[in-house]
């Protein structure tokens, strides 16, 4: 029983080092010559939804109307989600400056609010490329000219680009600044492998008649999440390379992590909720095997305390992840200027085992609290 629970063990754990090998080939791949297009031809809608954010809204319509792109190709349009607070008034104060504020006004209860308000507001646009971001965000004046230089050159249908945590108050929600690089790598590596997993919401640009093409959110509208990963999904299914991940400082958008475990918690159970509805079945089977793995870990933890040889075991599997997991992450923090945050990975790792099996457990069973309301 021993030698079966023990090449089970280590069998996981090669499986996991090989997915950790998969995912730093896949971000090396991703490599981007910056465009030296300096005439654009994409009329761009910039697409916000918002629900309560009258803290930060002003400062993301601020930097979003300091952008270097010419301002005749550029339509703004942020949706008021029922918000209970004066973000709806704060929106209002821009629209001598071209910004345009829609309310959503529905009678009947949604599941999915978010994607209803990105849906009316695409109905709404003119442009033709739809660039999504959130209300809460900030990004420098050369975000857009950077993704519609990097879409017009490249011929696409759809750009995932960064984002990562900043002014960051604490040593947890450093530590998140860490482990949200570890997921937004695996979007840009899997891309960088052919193929189009994750993204994030924050950052993601598309072609408004692709998304009509593929039926905008129906089928993936019975969720409150995925207006982001689930439709990336859909568009890879018809047009498999034809999307880009935009690997460019130029192109990153800041936002903030969680200040509370309980935030946190919530936000994380609402991202993994999505995973059901994921087309790609491969995609299902790479998140159910780092789930597999992190689970002979704490397996292999407990045991240790009635038998020295599964404490053993145990250290094995964790340097090894500790190892590959730097290996991984190192070009990710360059990248986004932040190198010193793998030393916090010895850190994390013991915190993030426990976590991430825990959240598979619940994203996937319970409802969840999301911008003051009850969802699944």
């Amino acid at each position: 029983m021993i030698a079966l629970h023990s090449i089970v063990s280590l069998f996981l754990t090669g499986i996991y080092l090989l997915l950790l090998i998969y995912l730093i080939r896949g971000w090396a791949n991703v490599k981007v010559i910056p465009s030296k297009i300096t005439t654009f031809k994409t009329k761009v809608t910039i697409l916000i939804a918002a629900r309560n954010e009258e803290e930060r809204i002003n400062l993301t319509i601020e930097d979003v109307l300091a952008q270097d792109y010419p301002k005749h190709l550029l339509e703004v349009i942020i949706v008021d989600d029922h918000s209970t607070d004066n973000t709806a008034a704060i929106i209002s104060s821009y629209a001598d400056r071209g910004v345009k504020l829609l309310q959503l006004n529905e009678a009947q209860p949604l599941n999915s609010y978010k994607k209803k308000a990105i849906a009316e507001a695409i109905n709404l646009s003119t442009g033709e490329l739809m660039v999504a971001t959130d209300a809460d965000c900030r990004m420098g004046t050369a975000w857009l000219s950077t993704i519609v230089g990097y879409y017009e050159t490249n011929n696409l249908v759809m750009v995932s680009s960064p984002v990562t945590y900043f002014e960051e108050r604490s040593l947890f929600e450093l530590m998140q600044t860490l482990e949200f690089g570890f997921l937004i790598g695996i979007g840009g590596a899997f891309i960088g492998n052919g193929r189009a997993s994750t993204c994030n919401g924050a950052n993601f640009a598309y072609r408004k008649d692709v998304f009509y093409e593929v039926g905008g959110f129906k089928g993936i509208d019975d969720l409150a999440s995925g207006d982001d990963e689930l439709l990336l999904q859909k568009v890879a299914e018809r047009y498999p390379g034809k999307i880009g991940f935009l690997k460019q400082t130029d192109a990153v958008v800041y936002t903030h992590a969680k200040h509370t475990l309980r935030e946190f918690m919530q936000q994380r159970r609402r991202w993994a909720s999505k995973s059901t509805k994921y087309k790609d079945k491969k995609v299902v089977a790479f998140g159910i095997c780092i789930w597999l793995f992190n689970v002979s870990l704490l397996v292999n933890a407990a045991l240790g305390f009635y038998d020295f040889y599964f404490f053993k075991l145990f250290l094995v599997q964790f340097l090894l992840k500790y190892l590959f997991e730097i290996l991984y992450l190192l070009p990710i923090t360059t990248f986004f200027k932040r190198t010193y945050l793998v030393s916090l990975l010895i850190l994390l790792i013991p915190l993030h085992i426990v976590y991430f099996v825990v959240i598979g457990l619940m994203g996937n069973n319970h409802k969840y609290l999301w911008k003051g309301r009850v969802v699944k």
